[in-house]
């Protein structure tokens, strides 16, 4: 996994990016934007998962890990919509 951007990537985060709205029941992948803190280990990187709910300005998501559903809150600048 990295743990900076790739030159191109630099700069500013697109205010689109960091105010996505979701649905409950969208699919998700959480992609780690490095120019936030995250909070989360590693490991959440790169999964996939359910919005369930929303919580504040973030969204709880439903990820397996290991064929066991965990739940997570996490913001909209590390999610990206998984169209089905």
């Amino acid at each position: 996994m990295l743990k900076q951007k790739r030159l191109r990537d630099r700069g500013k985060i697109s205010l689109t990016k960091y105010f996505q709205k979701f649905k409950p029941g969208d699919a998700v992948a959480v992609v780690r934007e490095h120019s936030v803190p995250f909070g989360y280990s590693t490991r959440v990187h790169g999964r996939t998962g359910k919005v369930i709910a929303k919580r504040g300005s973030a969204y709880e998501v439903e990820v397996f890990d290991l064929n066991k559903p965990k739940r997570y809150v996490i913001k909209p600048v590390h999610l990206k919509r998984i169209i089905q």
